[in-house]
């Protein structure tokens, strides 16, 4: 009931939803979840940088935590690796930071 899921159509667009969510004020944290997978150019690199300082700028104008749990992987296999098989789960450590931020907050501000 406390978890609201939101998706978007690939990375370059978390940014924008993520400013929706932020100016509702309906959230103490948000989580930011994907894989920008590298492909033949460099297009990858780009695409997950933007992502980066859009939600970085998100999080500081609207005071809000923003977990960023967006990886970068060079293959479809080394994403599904980090996304809970061999090397761990990078989606839960973002909400666990999420979590941890949002206590912060709530303690900072009282």
């Amino acid at each position: 009931d406390n978890i609201n899921i939101a998706w978007v159509p690939g990375a370059f667009e978390i940014p924008s939803a993520v400013k929706i969510m932020a100016e509702s004020k309906k959230y103490n944290a948000i989580v930011c979840l994907g894989a920008v997978i590298k492909g033949d150019s460099s297009h990858n690199q780009y695409i997950a940088s933007e992502t980066i300082k859009g939600v970085a700028k998100i999080s500081l104008d609207f005071n809000i935590p923003v977990s960023f749990g967006v990886i970068t992987p060079d293959s479809l296999e080394q994403a599904i690796e980090r996304a809970g098989t061999k090397r761990g789960n990078k989606g839960w450590g973002a909400a666990l930071s999420a979590i941890e931020m949002a206590n912060l907050f709530i303690e900072l501000k009282s």
